[in-house]
């Protein structure tokens, strides 16, 4: 059986981001910090199939059934969309 796979694209600014954050991170410990980034790329990795089974995010400011979210290391959240066979993560 063929499944579906999704072309996952990072935006400029969510690498950016993941890179501000990993630097403000390393300040206190650069173990956590690797471990961050190696779990920020796991979850997007996974993203590749079927990126559909992670909730909605549901905010009165956000436009329902656009965006969804993925919560990582048990504060941190991957928000991404999904177009057509791309998932891009914001």
């Amino acid at each position: 059986m063929n499944e579906k796979l999704y072309k996952v694209i990072i935006t400029s600014r969510a690498s950016d981001m993941l890179v501000s954050h990993s630097r403000f991170i390393s300040n206190v410990s650069e173990k956590a910090a690797m471990q961050f980034v190696e779990e920020f790329n796991y979850k997007v990795s996974t993203l590749e199939k079927s990126p559909e089974r992670y909730p909605f995010i549901i905010d009165p400011l956000i436009p329902e059934g656009k965006y969804r979210k993925l919560e990582f290391l048990k504060r941190y959240l991957l928000i991404y969309q999904i177009k057509g066979e791309s998932v891009y993560v914001y």
